[in-house]
């Protein structure tokens, strides 16, 4: 290898070594984060459209905003985390390694020196008596220590916590493990939808990039509720749900709303969205002329060109089961229909069910009243499988274990010298050296006690 492909190597070896490489690469991954934080993820393209526009969705797409943890531009700065941290472990980890299984044993003149802290005393007797009392002291007092003749003297070492040390190595390994997780469930797993009317059932969902997935079972949406607060808020919207499998009946009616989604066989449906069926949805209505006579009950479908007793003609346009989230003043179900006198121009206005008699106000030679209707509703629900949960929830755990590790322990040392009647007592911790002052402070006053 010649020397410029060696310094190129070592130039990229430092590259993925460096701290500095590690908190950029944080930063930027927190401040990514942040796109998917504010952006709702997986939605469908008509729910996007309700808030942004189609120049915005079109850009958002193509950059990979509404799947970003998905998105090729975050996945790259995972994976030089990712190298990031195993090039910094790699080359830190045998020097770590070797302080908690090759301990220095010896306490020579210049390796106390080195020590933060240490006492000199003389208790007298002889070096055979010192070193049985100093062993019996630091057993009972702090942790059995290792003996060690060296040149005539005694030297004793004993430490608490030395794998403490380790816990950095676990985090960076825990990151490792939730990123393979992660693509464990990119790999093999899949986000999707579903819209399941009332009465019906699927067997396969679709994913946000278009795939069909045959799930293997049925799902059947029993029912669905929606309730509203008064300002016409939803408040709660509830799907039951049956899973039959081979047909056999897995689970049945099982309620799922949202925060409580319904799992089997790994694949989790979330309640997600809601809306009426196109499909079998009838609403009625009550038809009356202003001059009098009999009322008629009219029942007419989503376009469907109903007559009327004048002769003109009727549509439904729209409806919904709550018109306070688009006309604030008025609430309860809402018909918006077109009338077209024969040979006269097209009118489209709103009826209200909860307000029979609104129509009145409008003058026409005909007063219409909603009536309301037996439309079904449909449940949009969300679908994700992903056999990589439990590696990444492993790696949550070993996350948690490794910041205990590294912020809650501390790996404390005592080295203890008994020289021609006097004993040198010397340590140092890896951390919060103040309170491990204070525990070298009263080891020595107790020595001294004794």
């Amino acid at each position: 290898m010649t020397n410029s492909n060696r310094g190129f190597l070592q130039a990229l070896w430092d590259f993925f070594c460096s701290l500095k490489l590690a908190i950029s690469l944080l930063i930027l991954l927190a401040a990514t984060s942040i796109i998917g934080t504010i952006i709702p993820q997986g939605q469908l393209r008509p729910e996007y459209l309700q808030t942004i526009s189609q120049a915005k969705l079109k850009l958002y797409s193509t950059l990979g905003f509404f799947d970003m943890y998905h998105s090729w531009w975050f996945m790259l700065l995972l994976y030089l985390f990712t190298v990031n941290i195993v090039a910094c472990s790699i080359k830190r980890l045998p020097r770590v390694w070797k302080i908690i299984s090759e301990p220095t044993l010896v306490m020579t003149d210049s390796f106390e020196k080195s020590l933060a802290l240490t006492h000199d005393f003389k208790p007298g007797g002889d070096a055979a008596t010192l070193r049985d009392k100093m062993v019996a002291f630091l057993k009972a007092e702090f942790a059995a220590p290792v003996v060690t003749e060296h040149d005539g003297e005694y030297h004793l070492f004993a430490q608490k916590a030395p794998y403490s040390r380790l816990g950095v190595y676990v985090v960076h390994l825990s990151i490792v493990i939730i990123f393979i997780g992660a693509l464990i469930g990119s790999f093999f797993g899949f986000k999707g939808f579903v819209n399941i009317t009332e009465g019906g059932s699927v067997s396969a969902v679709q994913t946000f990039s278009g795939q069909r997935i045959n799930l293997g079972f049925s799902v059947k949406c029993d029912d669905f509720k929606a309730t509203f607060y008064d300002t016409g808020a939803p408040k709660e919207f509830r799907s039951v749900l049956t899973v039959t499998d081979n047909g056999r009946v897995v689970i049945d009616k099982r309620p799922v709303i949202v925060n409580d989604p319904l799992t089997y066989k790994g694949i989790t449906f979330y309640q997600s969205s809601y809306g009426q069926a196109e499909e079998g949805g009838l609403f009625h209505f009550t038809v009356r002329d202003r001059k009098g006579g009999a009322p008629v009950k009219i029942s007419a479908g989503y376009g469907e060109k109903k007559p009327l007793p004048d002769g003109s003609m009727m549509q439904v346009l729209e409806a919904t089961q709550e018109v306070s989230q688009f006309v604030p003043q008025f609430n309860g179900p809402a018909a918006r229909i077109e009338v077209t006198p024969k040979g006269g121009q097209p009118l489209a206005f709103i009826v209200f069910r909860n307000f029979p008699n609104f129509d009145e106000q409008r003058g026409g030679a005909q007063i219409f009243t909603y009536d309301g209707s037996d439309e079904k509703m449909y449940t949009g629900l969300q679908v994700a499988k992903d056999p990589g949960v439990w590696v990444v929830w492993t790696g949550c755990f070993m996350m948690v274990l490794g910041c205990c590790m590294a912020f809650f322990m501390s790996h404390k040392r005592i080295w203890v010298r008994v020289r021609k009647g006097h004993v040198t007592i010397g340590g140092g911790a890896s951390k919060n050296p103040a309170g491990f002052q204070i525990l070298f402070d009263e080891l020595v006053d107790k020595l001294k006690k004794q």
